[in-house]
């Protein structure tokens, strides 16, 4: 198992920061090359026409090694919302068709759809979860298939959800999806990288993830993978890297009609941004050294007694195969005093963040034990 990873990131001393699903702290890798790559810049002639090129399909390698996907089938991205709109606008949604999302799921993967279904007449259906927390994950996964039927377009959706890490069990929601014809499209941001994903079991039409959290990488740049159904698709924007031939700059007026092979055609225009493009490939990098499932294993054996805690002070959380290790909800006992909470966790410098009705803890390999005993504090502090 890992041991504690600490000593790769930049963390103020004294803060307890169980809080990876809001921002990833940046590892010394990832800033280093960032500056390195800002330092490139000084000099214009060190940057080649070569290097337009080979950090994206640098970082499209990493992540299809980390996702087990072609990595011909990877696109560099600014963020979630631009490969989502890139997949709402090249679907022809009728009037009577559905696009099935979790009740308040993360809004990147949802206001693409919202806009679609309000110009074609489809009909966007949240699915909520039960009220009860027993067996609440999988009874909201249940509820998820049952709403999936004949007239169901698209499936959009997170591996976990994003306020209370509860899992979906997305290769039997995809085989379902797959039944009806739907395009199963997967917000992967709040688990990619802390959680393993395999692209050729779950089979997602379209994955999606930023950076900056779980791959503890840049801002504004990401990566997603378009499945065979997206071929043909146009692009979001027609950017000149991706056509055909715009290796030869002495030819880039001789406009080309062919896009580059597989999916970078939508790629973000100037993706080989050569400061963030080198803090992905670092990130990618340390992320596939550490290994999602080592991570998981940490991060569950980490907080084990903290959730044995939370639930002895009458805390829920969700039943651990329908939770993520690295993202979990906890909620209050009734009669909580939410002031008296928030101010333990600020006088024991924790930070976790509120989310929905949870007060959702995102531990990383960065954690240690004291970080977690923080929390537990806090908890009996506000009891």
């Amino acid at each position: 198992m890992l041991s504690c990873q600490r000593d790769l990131v930049h963390l103020p001393e004294g803060l307890h920061y169980l809080n990876c699903a809001y921002m990833g702290p940046l590892l010394k890798s990832v800033e280093d090359a960032g500056i390195e790559g800002v330092r490139l810049r000084r000099d214009p002639t060190s940057v080649t026409p070569r290097d337009f090129f080979t950090g994206a399909d640098r970082a499209r390698a990493l992540f299809g090694e980390l996702v087990r996907c072609d990595a011909a089938r990877v696109a560099i991205v600014p963020s979630v919302s631009y490969a989502i709109a890139t997949a709402a606008r090249n679907l022809r949604l009728r009037p009577g068709q559905n696009v099935v999302v979790a009740r308040a799921q993360f809004p990147s993967n949802v206001y693409g759809w919202k806009r679609t279904c309000a110009e074609s007449g489809a009909t966007l259906r949240a699915v909520d979860p039960p009220d009860a927390m027993q067996g609440r994950g999988e009874g909201w996964n249940a509820r998820l298939l049952e709403a999936i039927d004949g007239d169901t377009a698209v499936v959009a959706l997170g591996n976990v959800h994003w306020a209370d890490g509860t899992r979906f069990d997305l290769e039997r929601i995809g085989r379902r999806a797959r039944e009806v014809g739907a395009l199963l499209v997967v917000d992967g941001t709040q688990s990619v990288g802390a959680l393993p994903f395999d692209a050729s079991a779950v089979r997602p039409d379209v994955l999606v993830v930023a950076a900056y959290k779980w791959l503890l990488g840049p801002y504004s740049l990401g990566v997603a993978y378009y499945g065979e159904r997206c071929d043909g698709w146009a692009p979001l924007e027609e950017t000149w890297l991706g056509r055909l031939g715009s290796e030869d700059f002495t030819r880039l007026v001789d406009y080309a009609d062919e896009y580059q092979p597989g999916a970078a055609r939508f790629d973000v225009g100037e993706r080989s941004s050569f400061a963030l493009m080198p803090m992905l490939i670092a990130a990618l990098e340390q992320i596939l050294a550490w290994s999602p499932a080592n991570v998981q294993d940490y991060c569950r054996e980490l907080t084990r007694g903290l959730i044995a805690d939370a639930r002895s002070l009458g805390w829920t959380v969700e039943d651990e195969p329908w939770r993520g290790a690295h993202l979990f909800g906890l909620r209050a006992p009734a009669g909580l005093d939410r002031a008296r909470l928030d101010a333990a966790l600020r006088e024991r410098r924790v930070s976790v963040s509120l989310r929905g009705d949870a007060v959702r803890v995102a531990p990383n390999v960065y954690n240690t034990p004291d970080d977690v005993a923080a929390l537990a504090d806090a908890l009996r502090a506000a009891a």
